[in-house]
């Protein structure tokens, strides 16, 4: 198995290491959480048997599954639990209470059940000399931060010894390299640039893809200072021609978008829209006096955010706005990758809002609610939404019963190498 990320830290909740598919899905053959949800967004037991939440959804308690150990052997306690979630999530009041775990929160958080399903909110046993103890199907062999990870099969694990023996993931690979050590048999599972699937898929190789999950989109990294800088920037977001550019850059990968959330998950997606209109975008600069050149950033390790950047600068300027693309740290704007974190509409939405710099979302409520909380976000024009992407892998023939959710995960525990089910 192969990544392009490399993270250096395997705690779910570092703060320091930016959120991915792949650090979420490493998460999640070492480490569980009390609760998972199915691909219909349904809660389901995990770590907890069970749980009952008081009316005002402010105080919640989780009776723990018994029979399970950390792969340390010790006992999973309702301490352990406690303790890791509470330094995931230092504002919540956690406590033990007998064999159950007792969240209360200031306020209602009616998302909850989705909060703790998230990897971050995984349970371990940590210690700062050694790598995080979970209680999931896998545990770790060896770990070189940003460069390999070897985890091996729990034989006691609780839901059953999973069939692979062994995973090797080899991080930091390139999408080339990956596609390499899969064609030499050196790698069974690896990774696929959105905008090279179809290609993949051409080629006969096995590919599997997510819905769409991750949002590429505009960030700029300051508040608008005036009325003419908004106008500005929403004449920016109607010159970007979405459509050629999925056509042209993306190779027909993914789907454009004016809003957060993908309607496979709110709906509703397709209201915004999403076609350019040039006129009204040159109608807006117009009245602007005086138009500054602002610096777009872009990754520079990925080469199809350096063209995507570089083809907004010329959509930009046929609106008469000057936009100059750099791989400085420093920037205006930029164009970046922001993986959905959940299914949940409005955890997904939350965590964009807090990626934009926006001020916190009230989650829970209609669809409405949903919808009104959204386009709140958009009107402060910190983020200007493109593209909706999906995330493809491509696997070896060997590779049998591996499922990749629509939100991206992969479920490997019941997974096998080989031409028949051992």
């Amino acid at each position: 198995m192969t990544t392009r990320e490399a993270p250096l830290s395997l705690d779910p909740a570092d703060p320091a290491q930016p959120d991915s598919f792949a650090r979420r899905n490493l998460t999640l053959l070492m480490f569980e959480t009390l609760v998972t949800t199915d691909d219909n967004s349904r809660t389901q037991a995990a770590l907890a048997s069970s749980w009952v939440v008081s009316p005002g959804n402010q105080h919640w308690q989780f009776h723990l599954r018994r029979g399970v150990r950390f792969h340390d052997g010790t006992p999973f306690t309702a301490e352990a639990a406690a303790a890791s979630l509470h330094a995931a999530n230092p504002s919540w009041n956690v406590f033990a209470d007998g064999d159950s775990v007792v969240i209360e929160r200031d306020a209602a958080d009616p998302e909850m059940l989705g909060e703790l399903a998230l990897p971050r909110n995984a349970i371990v046993k940590r210690s700062s000399d050694s790598p995080p103890i979970g209680t999931g199907p896998f545990y770790i062999v060896e770990w070189q931060p940003g460069k390999k990870l070897t985890i091996a099969a729990e034989e006691s694990y609780w839901r059953g010894r999973p069939f692979l023996d062994r995973i090797e993931v080899e991080m930091g690979k390139s999408y080339r390299d990956q596609m390499t050590a899969l064609d030499l048999g050196k790698a069974d599972l690896v990774e696929v640039a959105a905008e090279q699937a179809g290609r993949v898929s051409l080629e006969g190789r096995r590919l599997a893809s997510s819905a769409p999950v991750e949002l590429l989109a505009l960030l700029f990294t300051h508040e608008a200072a005036s009325p003419e800088e908004k106008m500005l920037r929403a004449a920016l977001a109607l010159s970007v021609e979405r459509g050629s550019i999925r056509s042209v850059l993306l190779q027909g990968a993914g789907q454009p978008t004016g809003g957060v959330l993908p309607d496979w998950i709110s709906g509703y997606g397709f209201v915004f829209p999403t076609e350019a209109d040039l006129p009204q975008a040159r109608h807006l600069r117009d009245q602007v006096r005086n138009v500054p050149t602002w610096t777009l950033g872009y990754d520079s390790s990925d080469p199809v955010m350096r063209v995507l950047a570089e083809r907004i600068a010329l959509n930009a300027r046929d609106a008469g706005l000057s936009v100059h693309p750099t791989s400085a740290g420093t920037a205006d704007l930029r164009v970046v990758r922001l993986p959905l974190a959940s299914a949940d509409p409005w955890i997904a939405l939350t965590g964009v809002a807090s990626l934009a710099g926006s001020s916190p979302i009230k989650a829970g409520g209609a669809v409405e609610d949903l919808y009104t909380a959204e386009q709140t976000l958009l009107t402060t024009q910190r983020i200007i939404p493109l593209f909706h992407l999906p995330t493809p892998y491509a696997a070896a023939a060997s590779l049998k019963n591996s499922q990749l959710r629509p939100d991206g995960s992969w479920s490997l525990a019941n997974a096998w190498l080989g031409g028949g089910k051992p």
